[in-house]
């Protein structure tokens, strides 16, 4: 599917049935397979041969549609997760232990930002979080000589910030080290990070590429470029044997286009489990046979909301990278030329009650703690996912009690319109 452009990819990668053989991908709804001797399963333990022999590891239909995922993003191979926080963590901890040190930016999703900061703490990880709107000098000094990867979201959520990826890739290579980006909010159909210099791509295929809501998960795609061998001595898990896979050093084995996925599905998967359920796989899929029908109606629909928005007295600003006021318009462009999500954040003026009474009078968009679905979304963080903080503490954490979040889905953008601008009279 090399040759094809992403609008085909996205209907037929990853999946080509043979002569009398389902036209959709199966799904199979097995925890195990069956084989005729001891010596054909061995094959598989110890990575001779390909196959299945557990859910758990991987599933013939998880693998289809991560095939589908590789031929999106440019990369050579791909697993699915249970969720995209899964996918950040086994992105991060494949190739980080204790003692690790990560440098990531400040401006990406406040679950990932726990996870990298609290948990991955707890396991002797450390992070250095630097904006993405630093330096090259700012970023370089934020390395050490034990970090050992780099990472950031295309667009972030909610800050809705755009990552300069060339100048990420650029300060991760000069240290030997991989950039991981979460690509979620374009998606491949808008952005390919691989293309610009990122060695590993994330995403919670949960937003768009799902895109109704129907089913959660994560997915990991490798771009195969990294060099693991050429930086040995800081990957001692990809460049040295595995004694707990029968010795194998999978950066010998497999190279640099499969050592990285081999490992997190040998040995992260085995050991943690956070597989994607065959059927939420089969979804996803239908999701991604429209991606690329989709993404150009939320981009229409989010840039038409940001410019309603920006010129209404009831709002003190908004956050859209799109906008042509916006700080990050040039590089947006520069990344997205077709634009990059239907995403759009802004503040109400008169704070927590303003907000609140704004979101009860919507009638199209749904308060859900949900982004980049079919239907229109919105949450006011203060009022839900923050509830707990303070005003002090919320203008701390830079969420204005007046901030909503709203997703534009595929409906009509008059109708879009209309529904926020009733909403804002009524405050």
């Amino acid at each position: 599917m090399n040759n094809y452009k992403i609008n085909t990819k996205c209907v037929q990668a990853g999946y080509t049935p043979g002569n009398g053989e389902p036209r959709q991908i199966p799904i199979i709804q097995s925890t195990t397979f069956k084989y005729a001797t001891s010596e054909d399963m061995g094959k598989l333990f110890d990575l001779e041969a390909n196959g299945y022999f557990y859910s758990r590891l991987q599933n013939p239909t998880n693998d289809y549609v991560a095939a589908k995922l590789a031929e999106l993003e440019g990369g050579t191979a791909a697993m699915l997760t249970s969720s995209g926080q899964a996918a950040n963590f086994f992105a991060l901890f494949n190739i980080c232990e204790a003692g690790s040190h990560i440098v990531s930016s400040s401006s990406i999703y406040g679950g990932t930002f726990n996870l990298i900061s609290v948990t991955m703490a707890k396991m002797g990880i450390d992070v250095t979080f630097v904006s993405p709107d630093c330096t090259e000098e700012e970023l370089n000094a934020a390395f050490k000589e034990n970090t050992r990867a780099v990472f950031g979201e295309t667009i972030a959520n909610p800050a809705l910030t755009v990552l300069d990826i060339e100048k990420f890739a650029k300060a991760a290579h000069a240290h030997g080290v991989p950039l991981i980006v979460d690509n979620t909010f374009p998606t491949p159909v808008n952005c390919r990070p691989i293309e610009w210099g990122a060695d590993i791509v994330t995403h919670s295929t949960t937003k768009y590429m799902d895109g109704h809501g129907a089913a959660v998960g994560g997915a990991i795609i490798d771009s195969g470029k990294f060099d693991w061998m050429a930086h040995a001595d800081k990957f001692p898990g990809l460049c040295t044997p595995d004694e707990s896979y029968h010795g194998i050093t999978y950066a010998e084995k497999f190279g640099k286009e499969g050592a990285f996925i081999t490992k997190a599905t040998s040995q992260l998967m085995r050991d943690l489990g956070c597989i994607q359920s065959p059927q939420s796989a089969f979804i996803l899929n239908l999701g991604l046979e429209s991606l690329h029908v989709r993404m150009p109606r939320h981009v229409e629909n989010g840039l038409a909301v940001a410019e309603f928005l920006e010129k209404q007295p009831q709002v003190n600003y908004v956050s859209y990278p799109g906008l042509k006021s916006s700080s990050y318009y040039d590089i947006a462009k520069k990344y997205m030329p077709n634009g990059g999500c239907g995403v759009v954040s802004f503040e109400i003026k008169g704070g927590r009650e303003a907000a609140e009474k704004f979101m009860k009078e919507l009638k199209l968009a749904a308060i859900e703690t949900h982004v980049a679905d079919a239907r229109t979304c919105c949450l006011n963080p203060a009022t839900s996912t923050h509830r707990q903080m303070s005003e002090e503490q919320l203008i701390a954490a830079g969420i204005p009690a007046g901030l909503i979040r709203i997703s534009c889905g595929l409906e009509d953008k008059e109708d879009l319109i209309a529904d926020l601008a009733q909403a804002l009279r009524a405050i």
